[in-house]
């Protein structure tokens, strides 16, 4: 069983002060940095692009988990491999050929994840899953922090669960959006073991210790 980790997002961080909240990251209990790519095409917003991923990455002390909410994500995934990608994760709803994709990003030396929009049902991961390192579900609509967790994500948990033991697959369940002090223990218990957290770490009056709070949460439901 693997531990839970926490991932905070810096999509929230103060692009300003962009290095010292990286390095807050790095003395804090997070396991891995999300980093969210977006292109204003296949999601309503824009975030950045490679050279701050790079420039993420130069300080950066922990993995890169990198989601690609972009159209035509085979365009760019050996770019954000050079920029420091350890984990690349495209959505479902982008990729033509998801099997090709999943495999390129195994070439280039990076773990490879598969997003699912709100709206897109587990089953379609039927025939990749065995492939997969990392299955991401989007518990907001995609775009924007900050927004309302939606309560359907534990039905998808549990149906990605029962997926993994009927195929006898061994893949991080990653959930992204909304996850807060409130949910996170839950989240753990129904069988995720990776939180994206953005706007309630960055939000809050001591990242750290919200950051210290959440691993505490998981770790006491992974151990039950």
């Amino acid at each position: 069983m693997k531990n839970t980790v926490l991932a905070p997002s810096v999509l929230a961080a103060d692009f300003a002060n962009l290095q010292r909240d990286i390095d807050m990251l790095n003395a804090s209990e997070a396991d891995w940095i999300h980093v969210d790519i977006m292109d204003g095409i296949f999601v309503p917003n824009i975030s950045f692009g490679i050279p701050v991923c790079q420039a993420i990455h130069k300080h950066a002390r922990k993995p890169l988990d990198v989601h690609l909410m972009i159209k035509n994500p085979d365009d760019y995934l050996e770019a954000f491999r050079n920029a420091g990608a350890d984990r690349l994760t495209v959505h479902y709803e982008t990729v033509t050929h998801l099997h090709s994709t999943v495999n390129r990003i195994k070439e280039l030396g990076c773990k490879a994840g598969v997003a699912l929009n709100p709206h897109t049902p587990v089953h379609v991961l039927e025939d990749i899953i065995q492939e997969l390192d990392l299955v991401l579900i989007m518990s907001v609509n995609p775009g924007f922090g900050g927004q309302k967790f939606i309560e359907h994500t534990f039905t998808k948990i549990n149906k990605l669960q029962q997926l993994l033991k009927a195929t006898q697959s061994d893949v991080w369940v990653e959930i992204d959006g909304g996850v807060t002090d409130t949910n996170a223990a839950a989240l753990t218990k129904a069988g995720a073991n990776a939180l994206v957290a953005g706007s309630f770490v960055f939000s809050s009056e001591d990242p750290l210790l919200t950051i210290s709070r959440l691993k505490k949460l998981t770790a006491i439901k992974s151990e039950n």
